[in-house]
């Protein structure tokens, strides 16, 4: 059984001061360093008044920093999934205060985290951390409105410790690379906790271009933390560098791309299935197209009529947690995904909610009405809108300025909504078709976009 160290442990295992445990450039942060960063940070915390602050961050050294030093000071670490100022004021009653590793245009409580980048003995006390201590997470939910989800250290830990017990073997000397931000539960397990828990460097910065995969520093091994957005935009005219180990999880990865990413780098992809609220659930290694997925260990999906529960030592509820998903099971207990239900729908790996995207238009002047879909246009994956607009917006259509006032939709949306998350097409009708039941029809809606499926 492959040993991992838990969240508690990161800075008080008997471990040499000089130890790696992330880079930047030329710079390579220690756990002397950390020890010293996160104690001052927390000593800085102890002394504000509110317990819950939001971290918003992509650098992954300063997000441990913020992270342990939270925990430390007896805080509640809050992760909005998002670090648009715009919607941190709108809910900013969820939180105290911001630590982030760049300025925000936030008109609270906001404190900027930088390292000293020194490994002095730190004079004050180290406080242990609770052990009922939590993170919470806020997802997108099915109403549109941020949905609450709290993870407990433990249950973090034990994440880990079952990927570990899964891909340890094959990562025992890599360094970690990410194009994930931390501000979601993917980030968060597989770039920050995976990698303190089994002590492996990882890099601070987020790779945004696969121009910065192609130039990592020779090393003899990385894991790669990816989603399937970054690897179907990989450039295979660039040199592959020497990267060992592959997980991508949010989405399905087609299987051109595994071809495609296996011919350049030399590596199989490893996929990995599960949600925020339910932590990991499945796992495959494909050789070939249609290869069903491997719950991990520990892990039972319900049947529950048309619908599945998840029960799994990761899932606090003893009952599980419903799932969005249709899944379709051989025999040998593996499945198949057939799509998803409900009015959440993933986009380039990013949850959506659809009804948040109504709320959004119906909050700007002119439009009265709004449903949102998803479509596909010019071969890729999108959200279309049929809109109901006032007299006067409706004229301004009707008469050659659409175009603008998609423009113009779009500029309004963007401070609130995932860029993938903004319409990609917009249509206006008189009303939105209703059947006896006053429901929506909306196969009839998506009708409206046939002509560019």
């Amino acid at each position: 059984m492959i040993q991992t160290l838990p969240l508690t442990r990161w800075l008080s295992a008997e471990r040499a001061d000089d130890t790696p445990v992330s880079w930047l450039g030329d710079h390579t942060w220690t756990l002397g360093q950390l020890r010293y960063d996160v104690m001052a940070l927390a000593e800085i915390l102890r002394q504000q008044e509110g317990d819950r602050w939001v971290l918003c961050f992509e650098d992954s050294y300063l997000f441990i920093v913020a992270l342990l030093a939270t925990l430390y000071a007896a805080k509640t670490p809050v992760i909005p999934g998002h670090c648009r100022a715009s919607l941190l004021e709108e809910q900013r009653a969820l939180f105290t205060g911001v630590l982030s590793d760049s300025d925000i245009l936030w008109r609270g409580l906001h404190l900027r985290v930088e390292s000293a980048k020194c490994s002095l003995p730190f004079s004050g006390k180290m406080h242990t951390i609770a052990d009922d201590a939590f993170v919470e997470l806020f997802t997108s939910g099915s109403t549109g409105q941020p949905k609450r989800v709290v993870k407990s250290i433990a249950a973090l830990d034990a994440e880990a410790a079952l990927l570990a017990a899964r891909f340890a073997g094959k990562l025992a000397g890599c360094r970690v690379v990410a194009s994930v931000v931390p501000q979601h539960l993917y980030g968060l397990t597989f770039r920050i906790f995976l990698p303190m828990a089994l002590g492996l460097p990882l890099h601070a910065a987020m790779l945004h271009y696969a121009e910065q995969l192609a130039a990592l520093e020779a090393h003899p091994r990385y894991l790669f933390v990816s989603s399937p957005a970054f690897l179907k935009r990989l450039d295979y005219r660039l040199s592959a560098p020497p990267v060992d180990t592959i997980l991508s999880a949010g989405g399905v990865l087609p299987w051109q791309d595994v071809v495609s990413v296996r011919a350049w780098l030399g590596v199989q992809v490893d996929e990995i299935y599960g949600s925020t609220e339910t932590g990991i659930l499945a796992w495959r290694h494909r050789s070939e197209e249609d290869i069903p997925w491997q719950p991990f260990p520990g892990v039972n999906i319900i049947a529950e009529g048309e619908t599945f529960r998840a029960v799994s030592p990761l899932i606090a509820d003893p009952l599980g947690l419903p799932l969005d998903d249709v899944l379709h099971f051989d025999a040998d207990g593996r499945f198949r995904l057939s799509g998803r239900r409900g009015r959440v729908v993933k986009i380039e790996e990013k949850r959506i909610s659809l009804g948040e995207v109504e709320r959004r238009l119906m909050d700007l002047d002119g439009i009265r009405d709004a449903v949102a879909l998803p479509i596909v246009s010019g071969g890729r994956q999108g959200i279309g809108v049929v809109l109901v607009l006032e007299d006067a917006l409706l004229r301004s259509w009707q008469t050659g300025r659409g175009r603008a006032l998609e423009l113009s939709w779009r500029r309004a949306l963007l401070p609130w909504l995932e860029p993938v998350a903004v319409p990609r097409c917009w249509r206006v009708v008189g009303e939105i078709p209703v059947n006896s039941m006053n429901k929506r029809v909306y196969s009839q809606l998506q009708e409206l976009f046939n002509e560019t499926a």
